[in-house]
């Protein structure tokens, strides 16, 4: 068949390569001038599993109360006259019991489990190159409570097969030196050695070259107007500037603009972006920087160091479709780097980013077919979706060649 791919992000350029390995016929569109140009450009840099703890839990709606108001909090709810915003809350809000948040972890850790095996398997295959450290991922607590509640979590985890084994203050130094020159004092962590860490946008970069060497077409600078669609199916993709661009199938790997785009056609899919930061230091010859990807869960923050660059990025601030910085919570990314790294680079020459995650009520992504019969959509990833790209990939790739899937799609099934 031949499939139209809408959008050039992780998520799109992954789902490409694996229709063109199922031997479909691809073409890439995305408005943007090369892949990875918005919400895969700076992320945290981590095929993180053991993040797979969903942010709607029984303690978030107390925490989020807590945290109204405060510029720098990790989640901040930005009030708006915006039915869609209200809509995708109240959802979150019954996302919040404790048989939910289990259910939902393990949606997440299937589908994270599959994508990472998938990812080292395409970089055996391919040598493809993209600054990936395989030194696990360590989650560090300065909050006694916040590392309590770590522990039955990663006890969950490790029953699904992700293991995320608890460690002491003093193991935790031991896993990342760099942590010795912290000026706050850590009460213990959780470490996963199977966990990775990367340059998400350069990974996407070089998949792209690849899979315009195995012919795909990318069509790069062309802004998605419409779909439209006649007798239960999508009839092409109207172009900005009148061209129409006609497939056989069409899958939607749009982020967060995915049900702005699927509205039109009577399709309401419960994704909202959640804008997160991200700050990039570049390191001297004397920096001391972390080797091993951290996550400091109490500070919803994440560390990589991608080459010559330390990555700190995370918190989640739902403020609509404003791609804007805000200094405050700038400031607060780079604040908490310094407290934990005094020592970390040319702060000066800091480059702060931001971008849309494309985030579902219960942090399970959409994965599937529509009712239109030959429209799919590969969406809603959240914080985890380079995580979660290559096995999303792989699914799609099933789904639209109409093959079994290796793992459960159910939960993962557009509603």
């Amino acid at each position: 068949m031949r499939v139209a791919v809408l959008g050039a992000g992780v998520v799109g350029v992954t789902a490409a390569w694996y229709l063109a390995e199922a031997g479909h016929e691809v073409v890439v569109v995305d408005r943007q001038p090369a892949a990875a140009q918005e919400t895969s450009f700076a992320n945290g840099g981590q095929i993180s599993v053991s993040h797979a703890e969903p942010w709607a839990g029984p303690s978030a709606p107390l925490k989020i109360i807590k945290w109204l108001g405060r510029e720098n909090a990790p989640l901040l709810w930005r009030l708006r006259a915006d039915s869609r915003q209200w809509a995708w809350g109240l959802s979150f809000l019954r996302q919040c019991t404790a048989a939910r948040m289990h259910a939902n972890i393990v949606a997440i850790l299937r589908l994270a489990l599959y994508s990472r095996a998938a990812l080292q398997a395409l970089r055996q295959d391919t040598g493809i190159a993209y600054e990936a450290q395989q030194r696990g991922i360590l989650h560090i607590y300065s909050d006694a409570a916040e590392f309590a509640h770590a522990i039955p979590q990663a006890a969950l985890m490790r029953e699904y097969g992700c293991e995320r084994v608890v460690k002491s203050a003093a193991e935790c130094l031991e896993i990342e030196p760099a942590l010795a020159q912290s000026r706050v004092e850590l009460v213990g962590g959780t470490y996963t050695a199977s966990d990775e860490s990367g340059d998400a946008c350069q990974f996407t970069q070089e998949l792209a070259g690849r899979c315009a060497g195995r012919g795909v077409e990318f069509r790069y600078g062309l802004a998605i107007e419409a779909l439209p669609a006649a007798s239960g199916r999508i009839a092409g993709v109207r172009l900005a500037g009148g061209q129409t661009l006609r497939a056989d199938a069409y899958v939607a790997c749009l982020g967060s603009y995915t049900p702005l785009l699927l509205r039109p056609l009577g399709l309401s899919l419960p994704v909202y972006p959640a804008k997160g930061y991200s700050a990039t230091i570049p390191l001297a010859a004397d920096s001391v920087a972390p080797f091993v990807s951290l996550t400091d869960d109490q500070h919803k923050l994440v560390f990589s160091r991608l080459g010559q660059r330390l990555r700190i990025a995370g918190t989640a601030e739902f403020a609509g479709y404003d791609t804007g910085l805000n200094e405050a919570r700038c400031q607060a990314l780079l604040t908490r780097a310094l407290t934990l790294f005094p020592h970390a680079g040319r702060r000066h020459e800091v480059e702060f980013w931001a971008g849309l995650r494309p985030a579902t009520p219960s942090n399970v992504p959409l994965i599937g077919a529509t009712r239109y019969r030959n429209l799919f959509v590969d969406t809603g990833h959240g914080t985890l979706g380079w995580t979660m790209a290559c096995g999303s990939g792989r699914l799609i790739a099933d789904l639209v060649s109409g093959r079994a899937p290796e793992i459960d799609a159910r939960d993962y099934r557009p509603r």
